[in-house]
């Protein structure tokens, strides 16, 4: 318990996301069902080297490494105070020799050689909403999360492919109204869509999510998953949510 306390600061607080790791968050820095679900997604096997771009506080790196057994795993984050909150996480989990938080901005990974190339997997969680579009009024902190301020869905996609092997998988998720702007970003980086799974609340609603996973110089043809829904008709979590959550087990409203 000392431990733990230590590595809180004001108004930070733990995100449990397995029966021993919990994630923190606060101060504008959290995670959702969203997040959840995208590591699930694209869980690594065990052995390879990963990143995922805009990490945040963390949750998809320690999600992985709760779960599955990657040799490393590259947190790039451009904001101080979200770096500091990953890296505290991964010590207080013991993962401070898998997971290394780099606060970076991805448009320069390869200038400063932050990380190497030829990657197994990479993953992002990319704001939904293009620059100027969506809500306003969020802070600083919010609107480089929900909006396009500090990079493009395009520039994600240009730096995933500079760092993947030929055929590493790339995965991200995206509302379904940026579909076809997501699919073309992805094509002409050189990551061909091969797998997407759309995301219902329930039976009765209309898809607000897809999950997309890309493969580097893969050939053309992408799957259609089974639709993924989160409750079922009585309002409570889903069977197949249950055990995408685990012990995590909340059910979160995604983000957007």
């Amino acid at each position: 318990m000392e431990k733990i306390c230590c590595c809180l600061n004001k108004n930070e607080k733990l995100e449990p996301v397995s029966e021993d790791v919990s994630v923190i968050t606060g101060n504008g820095f959290t995670f959702y069902t969203d997040t959840v679900l995208l590591a699930n997604f694209s869980m690594p096997e065990s052995g390879e080297v990963c990143a995922d771009f805009g990490t945040g506080c963390g949750a998809i790196p320690m999600i992985w490494c709760a779960r599955s057994q990657p040799k490393k795993v590259y947190a790039v984050e451009i904001q101080q105070r979200a770096c500091g909150m990953a890296r505290r996480s991964a010590e207080m989990n013991g993962f401070e020799n898998k997971i290394q938080v780099l606060e970076c901005d991805i448009k320069k990974l390869h200038k400063k050689s932050a990380i190497p190339y030829g990657l197994d997997r990479i993953v992002c969680n990319p704001p939904y909403h293009e620059a100027g579009a969506g809500l306003h009024g969020r802070s600083a902190v919010k609107q480089a999360a929900f909006h396009e301020t500090a990079c493009t869905f395009s520039d994600i996609a240009a730096a995933a492919a500079a760092f993947l092997r030929w055929g590493g998988r790339f995965f991200c998720c995206m509302r379904p109204e940026r579909l076809c702007g997501t699919l073309f970003s992805l094509h002409a980086a050189g990551l061909e869509p091969k797998r997407i799974c759309f995301v219902q609340q329930r039976e009765s609603c209309a898809p607000s999510l897809f999950l997309l996973q890309a493969v580097r110089g893969g050939k053309p043809g992408i799957k259609a998953e089974p639709v993924l829904i989160i409750e079922n008709k009585d309002g409570d979590v889903s069977e197949k949510m249950r055990s995408i959550y685990g012990n995590y087990g909340q059910n979160r409203e995604g983000k957007g």
